[in-house]
C-alpha cells in the first residue's frame, strides 16, 4: 500500500506492471498496430505510422552503411519536423546511442554538448542558422560529419552547404542487438546552474516512461486512434520527445507538428484542425490567455490540456480555466526521470504548488534536507527522492556518489506530502534564499506576484542584503497597455499575501524576460547578472 492509492483516479491503479523494452521495438509494435493511421503532420505533409517505420529503417541502414552502430553516438540537431522521429528511431536502430543539440542553444552550448557526449556526426536540416552552426561544429572537429536531412523534402527551403545527403540503404538481413540496460539516449540537462550535464537514459528507462504515463488513465482519457494532438514543444527536449510524442505514438494519435510556437495561429489550428490535446509551458499558456479576443475562438474540440517543463502559476492557471471551461492538468518531472513523476487527477484538490499522485510505477518520497536517508511524516518539508524503472542511471562521465541514496534519486526539489499521498512543491533547494533566518520560496513568491492584473510574466530571485543576509528581488514583465507600479505598490498588493519575511525588498520592471531553449523562465540567468553587478568594481 502507498499513501496515494485511495487517491488515484478508478480507471487505474499505482501497481500496475510496467513493461520495459527497446525504442526499435517499441516502434514495431506501434507501426503494426496503427499502420494505417496518420502519425505525423507537417506543412501538410502526412506520414502513416508503417512509413515512419519503413522510412527510418532505411535511413537506419544507411547510416550503418556509413559505419555508424553500437558504440557510436550520433546528434540530432533538429527542428520539429518528421525528420526528428525518423532520425531518432534510425540511430537508435543501429544500436546508437543519441544526444539532442538544441536548436536555440549558442555556439558554445552545443560545442560543448558534442564533444562531452563523443558525437561522431550530426545530422540537420537546411534552417540558416542550423546549417552555419553545424558548419562551425565541423570545423572546429567536435564531429566529423554532417548528414543533411533536407526541409525541401516538406515544400520548405535549405540554406546553402555542402553536407553530406542523409544516407538510405536496404535493409540488412539482421539489425544489431540492442538490450534495455543499452544507452539509448544523453539528454542534457538545462544548465541553470553550471555545466549542464548528460543524463543518461536507457532503451528501459524511456519505454518505462512512456508505459508509465500510459497507465496513467483518467475521466479525460481518449480511445486509441482518436487523439489529434499539437506539439509546438521542441522535440529536442524530454518532455515533448516522451511525454508527448512517444506516448501518443503508443496509442496511435495523430501528431500535428510546428516549429514554433505562435498564440495566435495555435487558436488557428485548434479550430481548423480540431485539435483535442495540448501539452505546453506555463509561457506558452501565457500567450495564450493574453491573445485578444481568445473568448470567442471555437476551442470546443480540445479535451486533454497539460502544462509541464515549470510550475504554473495559480493565478494564470485559474484565469485560463476560466476561459477554456476545462482544467489544465499538469505535474511534475524532470530529465532524469524520463521525465515521468507524478501527475494531476480531474478531481485533485487545488492549491498552489501541487504536482499531484506519482504515477504508476513511480515510487516517491519526502527525505530530510540534512539525512536523506530519513523519511518526513506528511506535512512537513524535505528533498523529493524518487525511484522507478523510468529513473535515470547516471550522469555521462561524472561521479553519481552523490546522485543516489539506497537507490532513490534525490532531485533537489524542496516539497511535502500530504496524508491522502498528493505531493506539493515549494521550490528547487538551490532557489530557496535564507533570509534573516527564514527559508524564503521565490515560487511562492511569483505565485502571489502573478495575481497583480498588471504582470504578465515574474521571476524573483535571492540578491545579497547587508541586514538579513539575503533578499528577494522581483522581475516582472507587464502585459501590454499595463501601468507600470513600484516596489512600494507592489509591496501593498502583496501585504496580505505574503508574510513579511517574503516580500521583495528590490524591484526590476523589463521589457521582457529571459528563457531557456525549452520555453522555460530563466531565473539563472538573472542570478548571473545580479552577481555580476556587485563584483563589478
Amino acid at each position: 500500500m502507498r499513501p496515494w492509492d485511495a487517491a488515484y483516479p478508478p480507471e487505474c491503479r499505482w501497481d500496475v506492471p510496467i513493461r520495459t523494452g527497446t525504442l526499435p521495438g517499441f516502434l514495431d509494435d506501434v507501426a503494426a498496430r496503427f499502420s494505417a493511421l496518420p502519425a505525423l503532420e507537417y506543412r501538410g505533409h502526412v506520414l502513416r505510422y508503417a512509413e515512419l517505420r519503413d522510412w527510418s529503417d532505411r535511413i537506419a541502414a544507411g547510416l550503418m552503411a556509413r559505419g555508424i552502430g553500437r558504440g557510436d553516438c550520433v546528434a540530432l540537431y533538429l527542428p520539429n519536423t518528421p525528420w526528428h522521429p525518423l532520425c531518432f528511431f534510425a540511430v537508435l536502430r543501429t544500436g546508437a546511442r543519441v544526444v539532442h543539440l538544441s536548436a536555440l542553444d549558442a555556439k558554445r552550448e552545443i560545442g560543448h554538448k558534442a564533444r562531452d557526449a563523443g558525437a561522431t556526426c550530426v545530422i540537420t536540416t537546411g534552417f540558416g542558422s542550423l546549417v552555419a552552426n553545424a558548419q562551425w561544429l565541423r570545423e572546429t572537429g567536435a564531429v566529423r560529419d554532417v548528414f543533411l536531412a533536407p526541409e525541401a523534402r516538406w515544400g520548405g527551403e535549405d540554406v546553402a552547404n555542402d553536407f553530406l545527403p542523409l544516407p538510405d540503404a536496404d535493409l540488412p538481413d539482421a539489425w544489431p542487438a540492442i538490450g534495455v540496460e543499452d544507452i539509448a539516449l544523453l539528454q542534457y540537462t538545462g544548465g541553470t546552474t553550471g555545466t549542464p550535464k548528460g543524463a543518461m537514459l536507457t532503451h528501459g528507462n524511456l519505454t518505462a516512461t512512456v508505459a508509465c504515463y500510459k497507465a496513467w488513465r483518467d475521466a479525460t482519457s481518449l480511445p486509441e486512434g482518436t487523439a489529434r494532438v499539437l506539439v509546438a514543444l521542441p522535440l529536442f527536449h524530454i518532455f515533448a520527445l516522451t511525454a508527448v510524442l512517444l506516448r501518443q505514438f503508443s496509442e496511435g494519435a495523430l501528431c500535428h507538428l510546428r516549429v514554433r510556437f505562435d498564440a495566435a495561429a495555435w487558436a488557428d489550428d485548434v479550430e481548423r484542425l480540431r485539435i483535442t490535446t495540448f501539452p505546453g509551458v506555463p509561457t506558452m499558456w501565457i500567450g495564450i490567455l493574453n491573445l485578444p479576443g481568445i473568448e470567442t475562438r471555437d476551442l470546443s474540440s480540445l479535451r486533454q490540456l497539460s502544462s509541464g517543463g515549470a510550475p504554473m502559476p495559480h493565478e494564470v492557471q485559474q484565469k485560463l480555466e476560466a476561459v477554456l471551461g476545462q482544467r489544465i492538468g499538469g505535474g511534475w518531472g524532470m530529465t532524469e526521470t524520463g521525465p515521468a513523476g507524478t501527475r494531476l487527477p480531474p478531481h485533485a484538490p487545488r492549491r498552489a504548488g501541487l504536482i499531484g499522485l506519482p504515477l504508476p510505477g513511480v515510487d516517491a518520497r519526502i527525505v530530510a534536507l540534512d539525512d536523506p536517508r530519513r523519511v518526513l511524516p506528511p506535512g512537513e518539508v524535505g528533498e523529493m527522492a524518487v525511484r522507478g524503472p523510468n529513473v535515470f542511471v547516471g550522469y555521462w562521465g561524472r561521479d553519481n556518489a552523490d546522485t543516489f541514496i539506497d537507490g532513490w534519486f534525490l532531485t533537489g526539489d524542496n516539497g511535502w506530502m500530504d496524508e491522502q499521498g498528493y505531493f506539493t512543491l515549494v521550490d528547487r533547494r538551490k532557489n530557496m534564499i535564507l533570509s534573516g533566518g527564514f527559508n524564503v520560496y521565490p515560487a511562492q513568491i511569483e505565485q502571489a506576484i502573478y495575481e497583480h492584473p498588471a504582470v504578465a510574466e515574474c521571476i524573483v530571485i535571492g540578491v545579497p542584503d547587508d541586514y538579513r543576509g539575503q533578499a528577494a528581488k522581483a522581475f516582472c514583465a507587464l502585459k501590454p497597455g499595463a501601468a507600470p507600479f513600484t516596489l512600494e505598490e507592489l509591496r501593498a498588493f502583496l501585504g496580505d499575501r505574503l508574510g513579511k519575511h517574503e516580500l521583495p525588498a528590490a524591484l526590476e520592471l523589463r521589457e521582457s524576460l529571459p528563457r531557456s531553449a525549452a520555453g522555460k523562465l530563466m531565473a539563472a540567468t538573472l542570478r548571473d547578472e545580479e552577481a555580476a553587478r556587485v563584483t563589478r568594481p
